[in-house]
């Protein structure tokens, strides 16, 4: 089977960037519970994957780079090493260096000198906390010792032998291998050939007083030190022929270990059991295995395998528990996995843009029907809007994400911004799980980080002015998201001194931004802020002061479809409160006229229609705005906002209920159950004063009363026209800054009609 080397590239890149992202998180959430052991794993276990993968694709550099970063996570996952403040911000910095790696390996690029200083001082730093290892590791290793029997009484040392990084061998010979015609020290020389013993111990303990000794029986073991590159099914293949007769540990070396853990992990994504792990790594051979798995069901069938293995001193604690890493790895992937797929974006937009074209399509297809009126095939094209409806609902949820993983990338952000302004700000998250278009995700990040960063720079007092205040020294920065009104809230609120109104007057005086004369609300003066070169900064800083950012903020909001309102109080705080659409492509309408003009209001935006009538609109007096259940809603014309005409008049047509009226006063002929006038009876009936009412109906006028932000207001149109699927469309540049329409979309019809901005 060949492989796909640059798509298996392309996956390791995405990948890497994903375990970057879950790395940077874990380190993150470490400070509030060093001593987790699933977040320390997991810390773990994505820079050993990243290591293991880049060593794949010969990116050496990274592999070096990685695995002194490895080496220092092992130690405090071991214990060895407490985590602090100090160790989290160097090993957040190690992921971002990770990750400059990798931009340059998605680019096709080699590191350049500067990049590789950066990586040699991170890993200067690193090896401060390996210590005693680390110096070890480079220090000349002394030449090995010969061989040496030693007979006596002799206390036994550690038998997990990770000090030494040489084999350990535990031999209990049992009484009668010198009857059965076995030579302990013919296996003990047969090491020998493949390896060298580096020290002995000869264990005589059991050896009887000599007046009982039996030449014959077996009383010696032996504790062995050897050196070798064999594998641990060789080294117990030196004692086939008396394993029956033995017991026999086999313990590998430190390096072995760290081995035997990069085997493990690079194990294949199969549900294997815990010995057939060890089996594969080699720390475990088949008879240990069999033995152990007896012992298990002859004396403790409760007993987990793994505690029995480390208890006969088979396999040490720390490859069991890789190798239980492993398996609970693997589960986690298979459930990710069947949950899961991975879908190319281009893909995904293409797929939304066809089920669009199938709306504007089956749209057409249901005018047809309405026009034929053939039953039959009005009930196929209903058939056909539903399943479409149901396939644009599910197409757009697979474009939905939520929301938390933008918001946790904000940690980040908040520790590094606090530590440069010597602040101690701490970030809570609410409303992580909304959800909404990965589009608006993606063009979301950068006004949110001015935004983040603004409140902590300007928002946020000092430690000792918020003391002075009766505030706690530390300032509280919070996200939070949530569903209106079919739209997404996505709030930016601080607990700093709020915003100073009058500064923000005078300054806006000023710069000539508005007139003395001029009355403005609260809203409207906060709203200030957003315009270019704005700025109340008494000094510029490296976070901001210059006026430069705000307004950039305000207009890829808008170019969302979205608006951002300001809600501060004095002393006690500042809300930034952005309203956005939850998707960019395909939406429910209400479809209105006006006119001979077409209009789409978003349907989670209405909340009911009336109708205006002759009475009300008098009652008005001349302003736009009406009694409704007691309550002033205000109203916009939508033909006086657009300068839509007059539609031209149209034949008058009368009910039959009036022929006998109009028998010996007019001429006309009957269409159905209308009569169509001539020109000479219209005329007739002007003449006469009771029934020229005929000819000047009352034109009825609709009101589409519409909610946003909490605000509710009217829309006057002629026709309601129902709801309607509705593709959005984006308006062409020669349209930029068009005020109340937000894009246009297709009808069925083939004529256009345009997409409010409520």
């Amino acid at each position: 089977m060949s492989i796909n080397l640059e798509e298996a590239l392309q996956t390791f890149i995405i990948e890497g960037r994903e375990l970057l992202e879950q790395m940077e998180a874990a380190l993150l959430s470490i400070e509030q519970s060093p001593d987790d052991p699933d977040t320390i794993n997991a810390i773990f276990r994505a820079a050993h994957t990243i290591k293991g993968s880049a060593g794949l694709f010969g990116l050496d550099h990274m592999v070096a780079f990685t695995h002194v970063a490895e080496s220092v996570l092992d130690r405090v996952r071991n214990g060895e090493l407490g985590i602090s403040a100090e160790l989290v911000a160097l090993l957040l910095k190690v992921g971002d260096h990770l990750g400059d790696l990798l931009d340059l390996v998605a680019a096709g690029q080699t590191p350049e000198a500067a990049l590789l200083a950066v990586g040699d001082q991170l890993q200067g730093q690193l090896r401060t906390y390996l210590g005693d290892e680390a110096r070890s590791a480079q220090a000349p290793q002394s030449p090995p010792q010969p061989p040496v029997e030693h007979v006596g009484q002799v206390e036994k040392g550690s038998s997990e032998g990770v000090d030494a990084d040489t084999w350990h061998i535990s031999l209990r010979f049992g009484p009668d291998v010198l009857r059965h015609g076995m030579d302990p020290l013919a296996f003990i020389r047969y090491l020998g050939t493949f390896g060298q013993i580096v020290h002995m111990v000869t264990l005589t303990e059991g050896v009887p007083p000599l007046s009982q000794l039996d030449p014959e029986t077996c009383h010696l073991g032996f504790e062995i030190s050897y050196r070798s590159e064999a594998d641990k099914e060789t080294i117990a293949g030196a004692f086939e022929f008396v394993s029956e007769e033995a017991r026999i540990q086999i313990l590998p070396p430190h390096s072995k270990i760290e081995e035997y853990r990069g085997l493990i992990e690079a194990l294949p994504e199969e549900d294997l059991r815990l010995g057939e792990i060890l089996m594969r790594c080699g720390t475990l051979t088949s008879n240990e295995l069999e033995q152990a798995l007896r012992c298990q069901a002859e004396q403790a069938p409760s007993q987990p395998i793994g505690e029995m293995l480390v208890d006969q001193h088979l396999v040490q604690p720390q490859i069991v528990e890789a190798a239980l890493d492993k398996q609970k790895q693997v589960k986690e992937h298979k459930a990710s996995e069947s949950a899961l797929i991975r879908v190319n974006a281009e893909k995904l937009d293409q797929h939304i843009n066809l089920i669009g074209e199938l709306i504007i399509a089956s749209a057409g297809i249901s005018l047809t029907a309405q026009r034929q009126g053939l039953p039959e095939l009005l009930e196929a094209a209903s058939l056909l809007s539903r399943l479409v409806e149901e396939v644009r609902d599910s197409a757009l949820q697979l474009r939905m994400v939520q929301i938390g993983g933008t918001f946790t990338r904000f940690q980040r952000v908040v520790r590094d911004v606090s530590a440069d302004l010597g602040k101690d700000i701490r970030l809570e998250i609410s409303g992580a799980e909304t959800e909404l278009d990965k589009t608006v995700v993606e063009k979301i990040g950068d006004p949110l980080t001015h935004l983040v960063r603004n409140s902590m720079d300007h928002g946020i007092e000092a430690a000792e002015i918020r003391l002075a205040r009766g505030k706690p020294a530390h300032g509280t920065l919070r996200l939070n998201a949530y569903h209106d009104s079919g739209s997404i809230v996505i709030e930016v609120s601080d607990d700093g001194g709020g915003l100073d109104k009058e500064r923000i007057l005078a300054k806006a005086l000023e710069k000539g931004l508005v007139k003395p004369e001029q009355s403005l609300s609260d809203q409207e003066i906060y709203q200030l802020i957003f315009e270019p070169g704005f700025s109340t900064a008494a000094q510029v800083n490296n976070l901001s002061g210059r006026g430069v950012g705000m307004d950039v903020v305000r207009r890829n909001i808008m170019a969302l479809r979205g608006s951002v309102d300001i809600d501060s109080r004095p002393g006690l705080g500042t809300t930034m409160r952005i309203r956005l659409p939850l998707t960019l492509a395909i939406i429910d309408g209400f479809l209105v006229g006006v006119g001979r003009s077409s209009f789409v209001i978003p349907l989670d935006m209405v909340v009911e229609c009336i109708e205006l009538t002759p009475e009300e609109t008098e009652a008005a007096q001349g302003r736009d705005q009406l009694n409704l259940r007691g309550e002033v809603l205000p109203f916009v014309r939508l033909k006086q906002m657009f300068d839509i005409p007059e539609p031209p008049p149209e034949p008058t047509v009368l009910d039959e209920d009036y022929e006998p009226e109009l028998a010996t006063q007019a001429t006309g002929h009957n269409q159905g159950n209308n009569i169509r006038l001539t020109a000479e009876g219209a005329a007739a009936l002007a003449a006469d004063p009771e029934l020229a009412f005929l000819l000047h109906p009352v034109r009825r006028e609709n009101i589409v009363v519409v909610q946003y932000g909490g605000r509710r207001a009217g829309l006057v149109v002629d026709q309601l026209q129902g709801e309607f699927q509705t593709v959005i469309r984006p308006l062409g540049e020669v349209f930029t800054g068009l005020q109340g329409i937000s894009g246009f979309t297709i009808l069925g019809s083939g004529q256009v009609a345009l997409i409010l901005d409520v």
